[in-house]
């Protein structure tokens, strides 16, 4: 028997739970600012700046294309590998 993942619920699944993380670790960076993460953010979004509204719905798309991109690669070799492991 084969167990096939939802590319469809899979991506939204991924995307939301980056996309959650992002807006929880601006608030933390913002509550805490002793302690903040925002430097990671500016390597890895495009185009993000600390913090504007703008800055933040693109880093906000941007988390959840990540989520995307991670479902595009892992559910498809997953399903590959899960089909010939009979």
């Amino acid at each position: 028997m084969t167990h096939k993942i939802s590319l469809k619920a899979f991506g939204h699944a991924t995307s939301f739970l980056i996309a959650s993380t992002f807006v929880i670790c601006v608030v933390f960076d913002l509550m805490f600012p002793e302690h903040a993460m925002y430097s990671l953010w500016l390597k890895l979004l495009p185009g993000f700046e600390w913090i504007t509204w703008q800055s933040f719905f693109l880093g906000l798309v941007e988390s959840y294309l990540y989520g995307w991109y991670i479902t595009l690669i892992w559910v498809p070799i997953y399903n590959y590998v899960g089909s010939k492991s009979k």
